[in-house]
């Protein structure tokens, strides 16, 4: 008898802002200079969130907030600042060196 396997999606295992904030982080440490990456992981972020409620907070449309946290996306920065902040985390940054 063959094994049913169903498809693995990151989004369905962020339960709460913790969750989302470990896999935002660890997205940008994997993404080098790679930003489909980044947007990729965006999308998975605003997937596990209620998508309608995000395009709100970040005033786009839930259309415009698919396309361009799509693997073909390419989001501005300015809606790279805004999933984050729409889903309630900060982005800050710190010295490597």
């Amino acid at each position: 008898m063959a094994e049913k396997f169903s498809t693995w999606d990151a989004a369905d295992h962020l339960e709460n802002l913790g969750d989302v904030a470990a896999f935002l982080e660890a997205v940008f440490e994997e993404a080098g200079d790679d930003p489909a990456f980044i947007a990729q992981g965006l999308g998975t972020i605003a997937r596990s969130r209620n998508v309608s409620e995000l395009a709100r907070r970040t005033g786009m449309s839930r259309e415009g907030l698919y396309k361009a946290l799509s693997a073909d996306g390419s989001p501005s920065f300015a809606t790279i600042m805004k999933v984050p902040k729409g889903v309630g985390l900060k982005l800050h940054f710190e010295s490597v060196a």
